[in-house]
């Protein structure tokens, strides 16, 4: 089926809604359906923050020139792909009508299962251009996330026996992922951190509570006993590092070929 506008705005309607539908994955028989419409395959990566990881790389490593920060991830995928398409809206922040962030700040698609995507949802681009958007979305602030999206095969109608490499470029309050914690822990782990990167809370933390307002989309981090405290759903993407007034989280690299581990996670998922 070929999406179109008039079909977008079906999913927007229904989008409020994906908490519970997240909650029923618990449920083996809904788990299984829902797991073959929507997530058969699925393998997505939230790319830290480049600006958390630049300050932890800089401070460690000598000489400082030439530093690989989580971005270089996506524009490894744009330099290497056939064809590009940007999607002239962000579904997740149109159908919450985002009062934060642009919402004509869309996905990017690649690939050539991209140039199945009707026209009416955006534009194909040149690497030039989509190497703009995927910065300019970066210093609005949003955190890239890339891989496989059997979501996006489906809803798009691309189907997936073509690769279609998805970038999605999420914000705190809209994002879909923010059902991960409701999910099934066999569908939640689908969605990852970046191997070798590692986040703590240090002795600075004041339990300010600053980390936890509307700053972390995955309900990653809570105060308890008055100390910010880190949980299992935490994908490191660096916002709360980011946000925080005390320098009291720290991201760490442990595996200095962080990317380029990052990119064969990427390659093989959407082979």
């Amino acid at each position: 089926m070929e999406p179109s506008r008039r079909f977008t705005r079906l999913i927007e309607r229904f989008f409020p809604y994906r908490f519970s539908l997240a909650k029923l994955t618990h449920v083996p028989i809904v788990r299984w359906i829902i797991t073959r419409m929507v997530f058969e395959k699925n393998d997505l990566t939230y790319l830290t923050k480049d600006n958390v990881v630049e300050v932890q790389l800089n401070k460690e490593i000598e000489p400082v020139d030439n530093i690989a920060v989580p971005s270089k991830v996506v524009e490894h995928f744009i330099e290497e792909s056939s064809y590009r398409f940007i999607m002239d809206f962000c579904i997740c922040r149109e159908s919450m009508d985002c009062k934060n962030y642009p919402i004509d700040l869309g996905c990017l698609f690649m690939g050539e299962a991209a140039r199945r995507i009707p026209s009416e949802l955006g534009r194909s681009a040149s690497k030039e251009e989509a190497l703009a958007h995927v910065k300019r979305c970066r210093e609005a602030g949003l955190v890239h996330l890339i891989g496989r999206d059997k979501l996006d095969e489906t809803w798009l109608g691309v189907g997936s026996k073509i690769p279609l490499v998805t970038v999605c470029n999420c914000c705190e309050c809209c994002c879909l992922w923010r059902m991960r914690p409701y999910l099934n822990n066999s569908l939640s782990s689908t969605i990852k951190r970046m191997p070798g990167v590692e986040i703590k809370v240090n002795a600075n933390c004041t339990g300010c509570g600053v980390c936890t307002e509307d700053v972390c989309f995955l309900d990653g981090i809570k105060i308890k006993d008055d100390i910010a405290v880190l949980s299992d759903d935490c994908v490191a993407c660096g916002r709360c590092a980011d946000r925080c007034p005390h320098d009291a989280i720290e991201i760490s690299i442990n595996d200095k070929d962080f990317i380029d581990k990052t990119i064969e996670r990427v390659k093989k998922a959407t082979r």
